[in-house]
């Protein structure tokens, strides 16, 4: 009896150091999880093909090698990221049902995951600034936005993420699981890892809380300056004209703004205030909150920002066999 207990003990010991995960896709919806596959196929390559596209546009065509476009290329750069580090979890589990991950597996997913998101939520900020120099400061905007200061600029974003997302999952490593490890998602999201653990986990919540203000905490304040200080330098100009033709240039970034925010707004409402809502709700939102933005932001600029609408479709077979 004493050896089995012993041998019990390292078995645990085992188990807690290197837990295995149950993902879960949309809970209730099991034997429809291939019906259900189509669509976000259908999304994830909109997101892969739209993304790339305008990477690709940008790279090779020379009247695009400005900053707001640099920037963009950025925005894509994230969000084909922030597509690939979901999509193979989450296509896993609606084709095979294979739902078990390890915890280093889910570092990993957790470290691109939460690393893109933050870098999209940077760049959106580097944007804003962009549409605050050409608006406001439009005699010093090549000045300003040299290439030496975007190269600053991704530094910094870069920089910030990879700290704070290093730290987040060294705190997260030491932590042991002991209890019924079910995932509530189709991918490892670290709020919903941390809920999982036996340990104490003050730490982690603390630096969580130090990550969230010094990334989305700062982001967001600094957006809406820009566009506060956008519509007082825009209303002081006299023309109607001149007044549409300005805020016309900021559409297409509003846009990737509210697609980024509102559903993670939405779903920290749904997570705080509708407990009683079906799990088919929370899921549902939280794979939207993820996929939505890589697949709206490439449409949204295609369509509203006519130098990349040109650029797009210069290369199209079909408009150069015309």
């Amino acid at each position: 009896m004493p050896q089995i207990q012993d041998n019990m003990e390292i078995l645990s010991n085992l188990t807690s150091t290197l837990p295995t995960f149950l993902l879960t896709s949309i809970p209730g919806l099991e034997s429809v999880h291939g019906w259900i596959s189509i669509p976000f196929c259908c999304l994830y390559a909109i997101a892969l093909t739209g993304n790339s596209m305008i990477l690709f546009v940008i790279i090779t065509q020379q009247s695009l090698h400005e900053p707001m476009y640099y920037f963009l290329s950025m925005l894509s750069a994230a969000d084909l990221g922030l597509t690939v580090s979901t999509m193979s979890t989450t296509l896993t589990v609606l084709w095979f049902d294979a739902r078990e991950i390890n915890l280093d597996s889910c570092m990993i997913q957790m470290f691109f995951l939460h690393g893109f998101t933050a870098m999209e939520s940077g760049v959106l900020v580097v944007m804003a600034f962009d549409r605050y120099v050409a608006i406001c400061n439009p005699l010093r905007y090549t000045t300003i936005l040299t290439n030496s200061r975007i190269i600053q600029m991704c530094f910094i974003i870069s920089a910030r993420t990879v700290i704070l997302i290093v730290i987040v999952l060294l705190l997260l490593k030491r932590l042991s699981f002991c209890k019924m490890k079910l995932l509530s998602h189709s991918y490892c999201y670290h709020p919903d890892v941390i809920k999982l653990a036996c340990s104490d986990t003050q730490a982690n919540s603390i630096f969580g809380l130090i990550g969230l203000i010094l990334t989305t905490g700062l982001d967001t304040p600094s957006i809406v300056i820009s566009y506060i200080l956008i519509v007082r330098s825009v209303l002081r100009i006299a023309s109607a004209e001149e007044r549409h033709k300005a805020f016309s240039t900021c559409v297409s970034h509003i846009g990737a703004v509210a697609t980024f925010y509102m559903p993670l707004i939405s779903l920290s409402l749904v997570h705080r205030y509708a407990h009683s809502a079906p799990k088919v709700v929370h899921s549902m939102m939280a794979n939207i909150y993820l996929i939505l933005p890589p697949v709206i932001n490439p449409i949204i600029y295609s369509v509203k920002t006519k130098q990349v609408r040109k650029a797009i479709l210069s290369i199209l077979p079909t408009n150069k066999q015309q």
